[in-house]
């Protein structure tokens, strides 16, 4: 029998208060990610002053890709806080398309933002961990769009690689994407612009804030994981 409901393997054998406890914790985890990821946007949005420079739109549409819309196309998987959670998987995965579409669209555009800015100013290009990181995260992500084609067209691109493989692939390599992004963003941080905004402790906290979300976002795919390999084995 089919059914589009989303098991977890994690918590498997804990007590019936235990399991309802750790439930409660991973759907509480995964609403505070939907908060930190929104948040971290609106606010640097705000800190960056969009329209006062050419520059002053980088951060905003790297951090509306990556901190909002590659977290949101991710976390719409999840079983546990999601607003899309009682929708069918293939609603899912089509807005896991148009997010993922926009994280290259927006991304794009952030990237052609800060060339015109370095090009007006004259100054060097990829000359910091930040940008040399954030060229790495960017060609990471159209690569894992290119695996993502493959798994929607497994039979139009001709691919002898099972469906089930090309799928671990995409969520192994979407890991690695997200991860990227969350070290390019807390790099950015480092930048004479950030620290010159933000300081003291609210820097500090600006810091930890996009570990949450990364953690949560593992431990989805690395549950889902070991969900599949249980079956399968």
């Amino acid at each position: 029998m089919r059914t589009d409901v989303e098991y977890s393997p994690v918590g498997e054998g804990l007590g019936m208060r235990d399991f309802w406890l750790y439930a409660c914790l991973r759907r509480a985890a995964v609403i505070a990610a939907h908060v930190t990821c929104l948040g971290l946007t609106l606010i640097i949005s705000l800190l960056s002053r969009p329209g006062t420079s050419l520059f002053s739109w980088h951060p905003v549409l790297m951090s509306v890709a990556y901190c909002l819309c590659l977290t949101e196309g991710i976390l719409l998987f999840s079983a546990e806080g999601s607003p899309f959670c009682f929708k069918s998987r293939k609603c899912k995965i089509r807005l896991h398309w148009v997010c993922q579409a926009l994280v290259l669209i927006i991304s794009a555009s952030g990237l052609g933002f800060m060339v015109a800015s370095k090009n007006i100013s004259e100054h060097p290009h990829l000359v910091s961990w930040h940008s040399l990181l954030g060229i790495c995260t960017l060609a990471a992500t159209a690569l894992q769009a290119a695996v993502g084609m493959c798994v929607i067209f497994p039979k139009l691109l001709h691919l002898s690689s099972s469906l089930p493989k090309l799928k671990l692939y995409h969520a192994t390599w979407g890991l690695v994407v997200y991860l990227l992004a969350t070290v390019t963003v807390v790099l950015a941080m480092f930048s004479d612009w950030f620290q010159a905004t933000v300081k003291g402790l609210t820097w500090w906290a600006f810091f930890l804030l996009p570990f949450l979300p990364a953690l949560v976002v593992m431990n989805q795919i690395t549950s889902a994981y070991l969900l599949r390999k249980k079956i399968t084995s």
